[in-house]
């Protein structure tokens, strides 16, 4: 699994399909976020901005190999174990995304509450920040892998299901991403640092199903 996760992201690499999702998380951040602004609040948008990046990276990954690659590679060690190293690989990238805009907000936002009368904590809340962003990049990637091949391979059907299904576990009530950056939300008025464990729990538990089940088809349609 090792070398098939270097192999997927030099893939990601050299293909430059990075490049978009970044634009595009930096546009986020560069729209949303800005010096002095209360910090717990920043970081919910970061966060929230992290998920339809993460669906986007995970479609880039699963489909930017080669067809005659990507057999040659299922022939070799499996096509669900090449679908898990894709997905890990957008995962892995989403993260890193992750953490620095969660470090970045840490370092330009106001460590007060939204009234600026109460002081916040910028450890704890950089923790809570970067949590809730783990938790929207795990649901994003749970997103991309049921919105994708091997479930949807046309991409007249893919790109508007990810961007759909994006919003919609986005803005949900449901939504354990939403949960998660609502709590940094309700944290700034209220003076108090939110853990989102039991979000990240369930985003986790979502991306760990979803992914297993894409890698699962991915080995009967192949």
């Amino acid at each position: 699994m090792t070398a098939l996760l270097r192999y997927q992201a030099a893939l990601l690499a050299r293909s430059h399909r990075w490049l978009p999702p970044l634009l595009l998380y930096g546009a986020f951040l560069g729209i949303g976020v800005q010096t002095g602004q209360p910090i717990l609040d920043s970081l919910g948008y970061a966060a929230a901005a992290l998920l339809p990046v993460a669906a986007w990276l995970v479609r880039a990954c699963v489909t930017q190999e080669p067809a005659a690659a990507r057999d040659c590679a299922s022939a070799a060690v499996g096509p669900g174990r090449v679908h898990l190293a894709s997905v890990l690989t957008a995962l892995g990238a989403a993260l890193v995304l992750g953490t620095a805009g969660t470090l970045f907000v840490a370092a330009v936002s106001d460590p007060y509450t939204a009234d600026h009368l109460h002081e916040i904590p910028v450890p704890e809340a950089t923790v809570s920040g970067l949590l809730t962003a783990i938790a929207c990049a795990l649901l994003g990637t749970a997103v991309g892998a049921l919105c994708n091949r091997p479930l949807l391979r046309r991409p007249g059907w893919a790109i508007p299901a990810t961007l759909l299904a994006a919003l919609l576990v986005s803005v949900a009530g449901a939504s354990p991403a939403n949960a998660a950056v609502s709590g940094l939300v309700d944290g700034s008025h209220s003076g108090t640092v939110p853990m989102p464990l039991l979000p990240l729990a369930l985003t986790g538990a979502a991306a760990a199903g979803a992914t297993a089940l894409a890698c699962a088809l991915s080995s009967r349609r192949s």
